[in-house]
């Protein structure tokens, strides 16, 4: 079955599944494989669940009508959302980055929600396997969608690019994130950078954040003439100045037409921490750039909240808790612990668990981030994980192999009445610490 020929039974069936247990009637269930699974072995399961058809790439299986054989099933994937994709008339803005791609995101779902109607990436399906269910979820319905594109080695940004193909795109920064397969940071400059080597060949427009020097040097690097621009001078499309971040960001802002007329608008957030400021301006840029009214931008501003733990102020009943544990790397780390000094509050504490993928770095960049937080003022400084508990020096702070010692210390020595920054990489699992804050 050729591409084009799938894509017609794709149109009568336009929900994509690929795991048993989400299976809507009708849909098209593509059988991938993993290191620990085998998606064909589940096609008929998917069948019986009311799944159209099921595509696999194991002859053995393909046992009636039902079933679509194909040389490889992920590619096949890509394929049709390459094909979709070409069908697509609307803007596409490609987003990627080290740190706050899926904050932006929301941010910029938030505001151009307000005019259009907006597909963005769910959650974090912004891989060789996401962005393609991505964009095979944008529907004619759709005026205007936002990609976001990860990635932990170089090529793959090029690759997903090759699939989503944007007419817009950004890179929020360039930082210490996924060291180990990038090959160090000169590797991630290039890796995120391949968003920019698509864009200058398409022509497509790039958002950018003029203050930061590295990215400017990457666009003049690769002749991009067609930039977007937002940052703290008043050349920029869009200028800002932060108002106050206590405990959530104000800031002010104006248009490059508005600033010789002294005339600017207030955007108030729901995010804490002053390294969401370029993160909300990116989102600001981009609404005016679309032709949205400053209220709607502003709407669209002030109406997100974040959740799973990214930026996320909770209030409980023993303190106030920075949740921001869904990721880390050293960049971000480094950001929250600003971000904590910063903050205007009686008592404060910390609790910093390991950062992963960061290969031969990884000791060095756990010394660096326990050196800042030394020298910060917390109350409590806890440090979790194998990394951080190599580097054990100190009386002055708390040092747990597990989250499970952890918690033990946690429920016998309480933290109370602070502000308490919580921040590690996923797989440290740091939101079990929740009960006990």
């Amino acid at each position: 079955m050729t591409t084009e020929q799938l894509y017609k039974v794709y149109r009568k069936h336009p929900v994509i599944c690929t795991d048993t247990r989400k299976i809507s009637e009708s849909c098209l269930f593509f059988a991938l494989k993993g290191d620990q699974f085998n998606g064909n072995e589940f096609a008929q399961q998917a069948i019986e669940s009311g799944a159209a058809y099921a595509l696999i790439d194991e002859e053995k299986y393909a046992v009636n009508e039902h079933f679509i054989l194909v040389s490889n099933v992920l590619e096949t994937l890509q394929d049709l959302a390459r094909f979709h994709r070409k069908m697509l008339n609307i803007p596409v803005i490609g987003i990627t980055g080290s740190n706050g791609k899926t904050t932006t995101k929301e941010l910029i779902r938030s505001v151009l929600s307000q005019k259009f109607s907006t597909y963005a990436t769910e959650g974090n399906l912004n891989n060789h396997i996401g962005v393609p269910l991505s964009i095979l979820s944008i529907t004619d319905d759709f005026e205007i969608a936002i990609i976001e594109m990860g990635a932990n080695h170089q090529k793959e940004i090029g690759f997903l690019c090759e699939i989503a193909q944007p007419t817009h795109g950004l890179i929020t920064n360039i930082g210490k994130a996924h060291l180990e397969g990038f090959g160090g940071i000169e590797g991630v400059r290039k890796g995120k950078g391949e968003i920019y080597e698509f864009i200058s060949k398409s022509g497509a427009v790039v958002f950018l954040n003029a203050d930061n020097a590295v990215l400017k040097e990457m666009c003049n690097e690769r002749g991009i003439q067609n930039t977007i621009s937002y940052g703290s001078a008043f050349d920029n499309f869009i200028s800002a100045a932060l108002k106050t971040s206590s405990p959530y960001l104000v800031i002010d802002w104006m248009t490059k037409s508005e600033s010789s007329k002294d005339i600017s608008y207030t955007a108030k957030s729901n995010l804490p921490g002053i390294y969401n400021f370029d993160n909300i301006v990116c989102a600001i840029c981009i609404g005016s750039y679309f032709q949205l009214s400053p209220g709607q931008i502003n709407a669209g501003i002030s109406s997100y909240h974040p959740l799973n733990n990214r930026s996320q102020l909770l209030k409980t009943e023993k303190n106030t808790v920075i949740c921001d544990f869904y990721n880390a790397n050293p960049s971000s780390m480094l950001l929250a612990l600003d971000n904590l000094e910063s903050m205007n509050a009686a008592s404060k504490a910390m609790i910093l668990g390991d950062m992963f993928e960061l290969g031969m770095e990884a000791g060095k960049e756990h010394q660096l981030i326990l050196d800042k937080a030394m020298a910060a003022n917390s109350a409590r400084k806890i440090f979790i994980g194998e990394e951080f508990y190599k580097l054990k020096r100190s009386k002055a702070a708390e040092f747990f192999r597990t989250v499970q010692e952890a918690e033990q210390a946690l429920a016998e020595n309480p933290i109370l009445t602070s502000t308490v920054l919580v921040k590690g990489s996923r797989g440290m699992k740091l939101e079990t610490l929740l009960k006990l804050l």
